[in-house]
């Protein structure tokens, strides 16, 4: 049976671990695909974040390579602070749009970086949670939003304020969020021609940070028998139920349908105050001392004295003031590389509270990436393997901090997402994969020539990707090369 349509269910921050071991049993559509398809890890792009991981899945290109290294990247080297990432920071072409050029539809729903619509796909799109309202133009063909109105009434593109305290309000509108969305994919399923369908549910992501704590017992602040306990259990087993109903409306003899998530999820311990480090180590001076906790703002930064600075988020990112290309950049050319390591050696050094080492992890954006584009950070950091984020505050009591400066989270991103491939015509068993495999992958299903500057290999040209015990499935199920 070969494949003529490709189905693609993305899952933003699903976690392997819950999906292939813990509540495997309470899955029943997952854990059908996987018994008769290909699953396993998914490792994301670095860093792994929403923005710009589903951009790196859907072109094949790593952050380095787009120019776009996180949800907000700087504009220039001037002092301007950041800038939200959009779709037209997204400059390659996605799969729908090589797919488009050769004559094929596609059907897009939620995928990041689709807003605002200035590239639309031959078929349909509903753009995704950078959407500011659905006042704004949200939808392709524009005639869609009336619609998907009149089939769901207020269409969400995300759940507004989702750190809060208010968990109970959370739940409900993550719930509702996720009903309406998977509504809206199942009618264009049976309303709308497509060879590619590609939807992305956000609602996983906003109940692991919202919910962790109550989860997992090994979270700081988790109590044993508290009332939010099954939440995301419960929301595991409703996402399954409605994969079960789009899965009804496939032929799935002649369609391959693909489970992704862009990263997976863990607890999160804290917060490393990236800024307030490099103040202690004398190579951040702000203009008036700071007495308390507050915003950390370019324009207070003393540049004639400043050598680095930070940026918070799920990583961090450490920028340094070189001569010659900040407006008053004071560290010179020659000692760029030395400041570099010295960076590297401390940071990968940090012990956590107790004194334990953190085991933060520095990288280079010319060792990452095959290309350095944009305005990259200096370097990458990331705090504690992801139990620990950069905290986007200054004037902290202390260099670590169990409070998030952007509002109640319980969760962090992990490397590794999660992947199900399934179609009669390919092998059954763990085959893990990387997240820049995924368009090359769907070109080639679809018959399409895929380009030589993808990254990736090519999942379903492996003559072996299938192993017993899992034990070096990367190695194992990947056989091919790019362009083979």
């Amino acid at each position: 049976m070969s494949i003529e349509k490709v189905a693609v269910i993305g899952l933003d921050c699903c976690e392997p671990s819950l999906v292939f071991d813990r509540w495997r049993d309470d899955l029943p559509n997952l854990r059908r695909l996987m018994e008769s398809g290909l699953y396993g890890c998914l490792e994301s792009c670095m860093p792994p974040i929403t923005v710009p991981a589903w951009s790196c899945m859907t072109t094949g290109r790593d952050p380095g390579t787009l120019g776009i290294y996180g949800f907000r990247n700087r504009r220039d080297h001037g002092y301007g602070g950041l800038h939200t990432a959009t779709s037209l920071d997204v400059r390659h072409p996605r799969v729908w749009d090589m797919l488009g050029a050769a004559g094929k539809a596609s059907i897009v729903v939620g995928v990041p970086q689709t807003f605002p619509i200035v590239r639309p796909p031959n078929g349909c799109m509903v753009s995704c949670f950078l959407t500011p309202s659905t006042d704004s133009d949200y939808t392709h063909p524009p005639g869609l939003k009336r619609e998907i109105a009149a089939l769901v009434g207020e269409y969400m593109v995300d759940v507004p304020q989702f750190r809060t305290e208010d968990k109970t309000w959370l739940w409900g509108q993550i719930h509702t969020m996720t009903d309406r969305r998977f509504k809206v994919c199942k009618y264009l399923l049976r309303s709308k021609p497509w060879d590619l369908f590609f939807m992305v549910e956000i609602g996983v992501d906003r109940i692991h940070h919202g919910f962790w704590r109550f989860m997992d017992p090994d979270h700081r602040f988790h109590v044993a028998g508290n009332p939010y306990e099954q939440v995301i259990h419960d929301y595991y087993v409703r996402i399954d139920h409605l994969i079960g109903e789009l899965l009804a409306e496939l032929d799935l003899d002649t369609t391959a349908v693909w489970i992704v998530s862009d990263h997976g999820a863990k607890r999160l311990e804290g917060g490393v105050c990236f800024n307030d480090w490099l103040i202690r180590e004398g190579l951040l001076v702000m203009k008036d001392p700071v007495t308390g906790p507050q915003s950390f703002r370019l324009e207070d930064v003393d540049w004639s004295r400043t050598q680095v600075w930070g940026e918070g988020g799920y990583y961090g990112r450490c920028f340094i003031n070189l001569a010659g290309r900040e407006p008053r950049g004071i560290v010179p050319q020659s000692g760029y590389e030395s400041l570099r390591q010295e960076l590297i050696s401390k940071l990968e050094a940090m012990h956590d509270p107790q004194g334990n080492p953190l085991g933060t992890r520095v990288y280079k954006p010319e060792a990452l990436y095959s290309e350095v584009n944009g305005v990259a950070p200096d370097l990458i950091v990331i705090f504690g393997d992801l139990y620990w984020r950069s905290v986007g505050t200054v004037g902290n009591a202390d260099i670590y901090t169990t409070e998030n400066d952007t509002g109640p989270d319980d969760a962090n991103h992990a490397q590794q997402g999660m992947h199900i491939l399934h179609h009669p015509s390919l092998p059954s068993g763990r085959c893990d994969a990387s997240i820049y495999d995924v368009a090359p992958t769907i070109l080639d299903m679809l018959g399409h020539e895929v380009p030589e500057q993808l990254h990736g290999v090519r999942l379903n040209r492996s003559s072996d990707r299938s192993t017993s015990d899992g034990r070096n499935a990367r190695d194992a199920c990947v056989t091919c090369t790019r362009g083979a």
